[in-house]
């Protein structure tokens, strides 16, 4: 694991083997993340792989299927269909999930049966009759699971191991499994250097996979900071490549956990700022490079990020500016005052002929 020392000594405009630098980026703001509330519509053509179950592709994958026993990481979500009640959704716990094919529990039978089908990269729609899910009696642990319930399966294949590749996660020794999510990590630092982008971040969630909580959660001492070692770069790398598509809420959710395990790491306060600076989230971006700059103050992009924020923020003010004195005017000048001669003159005139008014009368009285 990193200590501070290293990070004040390593520029972010250097590459190294374990993590990677992003592209400067301008403030361009993308899209929000979309937090699916319900199953994707997709027109692609109905796939039968079973009777009870059918495919449509939403996004097309790269290379050959997996095979049985092969051990698969996939990420997906799953509603109830007649419902429409999501139930489990393992992007938002940010852990993909391992299903060895041919060795899954009963309920994901049907999962089974359309991973199997699908390539590395692949996402699709999957339609799983409750004979290949759930069952008759549902789900105690989901209880949006009711009965006799067909399920909806948004699944997309990470990438998968053959069973002549190595032994399943669960069979590993430690050192085994940190070897096996290094050279995951490896290959998407080399696919990355290809700008490779989706290809790269495979890799590092296959790695990521390999040391996951439950994993981590049984290691200390030395274990520990060799796995921290591995998995830090990977979120860290996951963070480059999605600040590059300008996947930002993602960035910031790869940083987060990086921060979470070691606070004082720069290059995650780094890549947490510059994803909150392109959703203009400018206060929580200063706050990051702040931070980061606190533990590496010689570090150049950093100032250069923290100029960029001041000067958006000047011209920001500077609009603003421009659009209250549109709405509200310039202060009226006070009008000068009349000369009051001609009042004066009026006031003489009158009185002249009221008083020659009077005199006539008085005559003729």
């Amino acid at each position: 694991m990193e200590d501070v020392k290293e990070h004040q000594s390593q520029s972010h405009a250097e590459d190294d083997e374990n993590e990677i630098v992003t592209e400067n980026t301008a403030f361009v703001h993308g899209e929000p993340l979309q937090d699916a509330v319900g199953p994707p519509k997709v027109d692609s053509e109905m796939e039968i792989l079973h009777e009870k179950v059918k495919k449509q592709i939403i996004k097309e994958g790269h290379g050959h299927k997996p095979s049985k026993y092969s051990t698969c990481f996939l990420h997906y979500r799953a509603w109830a269909e007649s419902t429409n009640h999501k139930f489990d959704d393992t992007w938002h716990e940010q852990q993909p999930l391992e299903l060895v094919l041919g060795k899954e529990k009963k309920e994901m039978t049907g999962l089974a049966m359309g991973v199997s089908s699908m390539k590395s990269g692949e996402r699709a729609l999957l339609h799983v009759g409750w004979e290949l899910g759930y069952g008759k009696e549902g789900s105690f642990s989901f209880p949006n699971v009711p009965p006799m319930a067909d399920i909806l399966y948004e699944v997309e294949l990470i990438g998968f191991d053959e069973t002549k590749e190595g032994k399943a996660r669960g069979d590993m020794t430690v050192e085994e499994r940190i070897g096996a999510a290094d050279r995951r990590k490896m290959d998407g630092n080399s696919l990355f250097k290809e700008d490779k982008l989706e290809e790269a971040m495979q890799q590092y969630e296959m790695a990521i996979a390999y040391m996951g909580d439950d994993f981590m959660f049984q290691l200390f001492g030395k274990y520990r900071d060799m796995a921290l070692a591995v998995k830090n770069p990977c979120h860290l790398n996951m963070a480059a490549c999605l600040i590059k598509l300008k996947r930002y809420e993602e960035a910031i959710g790869h940083c987060s956990i990086v921060l979470s395990e070691d606070e004082n790491n720069v290059k995650a306060m780094f890549r947490r700022g510059k994803a909150r600076a392109e959703l203009g989230q400018t206060d929580a971006a200063r706050e990051d490079f702040l931070k980061a700059r606190k533990y590496a103050p010689e570090d150049k992009t950093i100032a250069r990020e923290l100029r960029m924020l001041a000067e958006h923020d000047k011209a920001i003010y500077q609009k603003q500016r421009e659009i209250y004195k549109g709405i509200f005017g310039p202060r009226p000048e006070p009008k000068p005052k009349r000369s009051n001669w001609v009042i004066r003159l009026w006031q003489w005139l009158l009185s002249l002929f009221y008083f020659i008014f009077r005199r006539e009368r008085v005559k003729a009285d």
